[in-house]
């Protein structure tokens, strides 16, 4: 089952895809500075098209992340990299970065002309590699045209690559090791939520049944080679478990592409899982970090029962406490939960969980309060996101880098 797509796994210092170069010393330099820390994050940063008010441009939809980017126009996109040079991540995961897949007309207008530049005083950052895959919102199904379809696109949206996902790294990226999960179907889970009727029937046609996809926008399994360790970046980003009906298709979507990375870190039950190669199986590395906005909190929110448990209780995942902000507590006082939310509507929907044999030394939620340095940055939506960036450091004692 080979995908008709390619993706990109590229260096900044050379823009063809599928290409890698040797990196400069900068990241091994910190590694031995910083007693073998590597800091990982996840960030929603809202950077899809309808987020930008085009009234005085002239574009399409699906281009208004690259216009918005020429334009310099929009502070919002000024403080997403500002808030990721305060935090400084060695690897980061952009979800709802809009798929271009020219990166010189996306990810590297944004790496150029914001993350490379000072903003308010702020160092720059490099991420010298970069991994970017179509995604599955936006995709019309073959049933598009048909007005009683109930499956129309792959996931939700309004063009191909709307609510993207993209990964930076200031370490190399294993190309040749990627896996990408874009195109698993559904139904080829063994005991899936997919929904049903009252009577027991499939909510879906058998002929939709037979042609949808589980993730909403892809499953990625990315191996980054810190010095002289591996890790892998399992990232996603799974539909909210909202804006169905009774038939709660979302909710169930979303309990099953958690479910995938349940399966898929799990020592047996993970045969049926194929990736867009048509290899079979589950993790077969050592270390790995979950990453993403996965929209289910197990205590606030919508999901379906158990959705963010199976991996939150998952033997191989580190059970560490969650990421606070002082600013998440502030802003829903009354919910005891507040300090752990990671959205500005009051929910713990944005995950960094590393792998039970790595340890975590300490991690955060970007979040100021209002009194402190950077509030600004996280006034509301129009400041950046309408959700927060969430760090976590692993520390990596038996990591050695040749400078």
């Amino acid at each position: 089952m080979k995908a008709n797509f390619l993706p990109v796994v590229l260096a900044t210092a050379m823009l063809s895809a599928g290409c890698q170069s040797t990196s400069t010393n900068t990241a091994s330099e910190k590694m031995s500075e910083d007693n073998q820390t590597l800091r990982v994050a996840t960030f929603n940063v809202s950077m899809e098209a309808t987020n930008y008010d085009m009234t005085n441009h002239t574009m399409q939809s699906d281009n208004a992340l690259t216009v918005a980017l020429k334009s310099g126009d929009f502070s919002q996109i000024n403080n997403i990299a500002e808030i990721i040079q305060r935090t400084r991540p060695d690897i980061i995961l952009l979800n709802e970065f809009d798929y271009i897949a020219d990166p010189q007309q996306g990810i590297h207008l944004f790496q150029r002309d914001y993350l490379e530049v000072p903003q308010n005083g702020f160092d720059p950052i490099k991420y010298p590699y970069v991994y970017l895959a179509p995604v599955n919102t936006g995709v019309k199904t073959p049933f598009a045209g048909n007005k009683d379809a109930r499956l129309t696109h792959y996931g939700f949206g309004k063009y191909p690559g709307q609510y993207a996902m993209v990964l930076l790294s200031r370490y190399p990226i294993q190309q040749d090791q990627i896996r990408t999960f874009q195109h698993f179907l559904w139904k080829d889970m063994p005991n899936n939520l997919m929904p049903t009727q009252a009577d027991g029937s499939s909510w879906y046609s058998k002929e939709e049944v037979s042609a949808m996809r589980l993730s909403s926008k892809s499953h990625w399994d990315i191996p980054v080679q810190v010095c002289n360790q591996q890790i892998n970046v399992l990232a996603s980003h799974p539909t909210p478990p909202v804006f169905d009906g009774p038939e709660d298709r979302n909710g169930k979507r979303n309990h099953d592409e958690l479910r995938l990375w349940k399966d898929y870190i799990s020592s047996t039950g993970n045969a049926y899982i194929y990736d867009d190669m048509g290899r079979r199986g589950g993790f077969a590395a050592q270390s790995f970090v979950i990453l993403g906005d996965l929209n289910a909190s197990s205590v606030d929110g919508d999901a379906y029962p158990g959705a963010i448990d199976q991996l939150l209780k998952h033997p191989r995942v580190n059970h560490y406490p969650a990421p606070t902000s002082e600013g998440g507590r502030l802003n829903k006082p009354d919910n005891k939960h507040a300090a752990s939310h990671t959205a500005h509507w009051g929910m713990r929907a944005d995950y960094v969980l590393p792998s039970s044999n790595l340890t975590v030394s300490d991690s955060g939620v970007f979040w100021p309060a209002n009194n402190q340095a950077g509030a600004e940055l996280v006034a509301d939506r129009a400041s950046s996101s309408d959700h927060r960036l969430i760090w976590v450091d692993i520390t990596l004692p038996d990591t050695h880098c040749d400078n």
